[in-house]
């Protein structure tokens, strides 16, 4: 497998520290690929890229997003057989765990968030002597940390409500896991 790099405003980078870690397969202790120690300099790189993309992206409409979640859903579930078997290898667990918890639920998630926009776009609770409009509006950019055990699982739990609310992310995967993540 190549070097893992950063992916930063819809680009694969090469990281600015030019330092590497190993990351080796659990299961049999064979090298899968290097991590990027990334520096502050990326860091920064990956913040300012994020906080460019949200104001576009914080205007689309709840519905428009959802569709992009729906999207994302779609391209994990043409990938499923491939994320599985990273998962399995990055993290040691079996192949049947990958498929029907990390795989199957990062889809989930997916979807999950999607439908909760839909279902939640221009709330309006009347009153008997007022009219009470719910108004969501995104934060700007957050910043995701993941553990080691359930990398892609727990990412799409975070990724698909903040980035459905209309904010942006910089993610940073467990060293240990960072395949999927």
């Amino acid at each position: 497998m190549d070097d893992l790099r950063n992916y930063i405003g819809g680009q694969f980078l090469t990281h600015s520290g030019g330092q590497w870690m190993d990351n080796p397969e659990p299961a049999t202790g064979s090298h899968i690929c290097r991590i990027p120690l990334s520096d502050a300099s990326d860091v920064d790189a990956a913040v300012d890229a994020a906080r460019g993309a949200q104001p576009a992206w914080g205007a689309l409409s709840h519905s428009e997003r959802a569709d992009w979640l729906d999207r994302i859903a779609d391209a994990l579930e043409a990938r499923y057989e491939e994320i599985a078997a990273l998962e399995s290898r990055d993290t040691g667990k079996p192949i049947s765990l990958a498929r029907t918890v990390d795989a199957h639920r990062s889809v989930s998630n997916f979807r999950f968030f999607a439908g909760i926009l839909r279902e939640h776009e221009g709330e309006v609770f009347e009153m008997a002597s007022a009219t009470n409009y719910v108004v969501n509006k995104p934060v700007g950019v957050g910043a995701l940390i993941t553990p080691w055990n359930l990398p892609l699982y727990l990412l799409s739990w975070k990724v698909a409500p903040a980035i459905g609310m209309g904010n942006t992310v910089v993610c940073k995967p467990s060293e240990l896991t960072p395949m999927t993540a």
